[in-house]
């Protein structure tokens, strides 16, 4: 299904504003666990039900992503915004949805270039070797990498705003 973006930022589908369902499916594949895998509906229920202040079933969250169900109760929509660290609005403004997806898109982008970096080696050594040095030469380590990034910079001819 093809998306467009609305009068106020959100996206809309072909056929209009997307629905809770869409909405909540959204954040189930944007945002992961930190091992990469999708959260399951019953780890998110459980981490709700940790905080104390509101239940949701596993199988409500099941209902309300199938579509089955489409008017919870606002604690459960605050819920569900918290564990996600979205604002509530994001399930009930499609102006506000599209600017939070925006920046899920551009942090999973920052993701996956970390996580290429990591994936080197280069960089894993040399975070092991940092974590054996005192708190001051750490820091002129860093400095030092300050330098160099900034080098590379010129010579690609990119600017940093540091």
């Amino acid at each position: 299904m093809a998306e467009a973006i609305g009068p106020e930022g959100g996206r809309l589908s072909e056929q209009g504003p997307r629905s809770l369902a869409e909405k909540i499916n959204h954040l189930f594949d944007a945002i992961r666990s930190p091992s990469g895998q999708e959260y399951s509906n019953e780890y998110v229920a459980a981490s709700i039900g940790k905080g104390g202040v509101t239940t949701i079933s596993q199988s409500y969250i099941w209902q309300l992503r199938k579509g089955k169900k489409d008017n919870p109760t606002i604690s459960h929509l605050q819920s569900l915004a918290d564990f996600f660290g979205v604002p509530v609005a994001y399930f009930v403004d499609d102006g506000v949805a599209g600017k939070v997806e925006g920046k899920i898109e551009a942090l999973r982008a920052q993701q996956e270039r970390v996580s290429e970096a990591i994936g080197t080696g280069d960089v894993k050594l040399m975070a092991m070797r940092a974590g054996e040095l005192s708190p001051e030469r750490r820091r002129q380590v860093m400095d030092l990498l300050d330098v160099v990034y900034r080098l590379e910079q010129a010579e690609r001819g990119q600017t940093t705003n540091d």
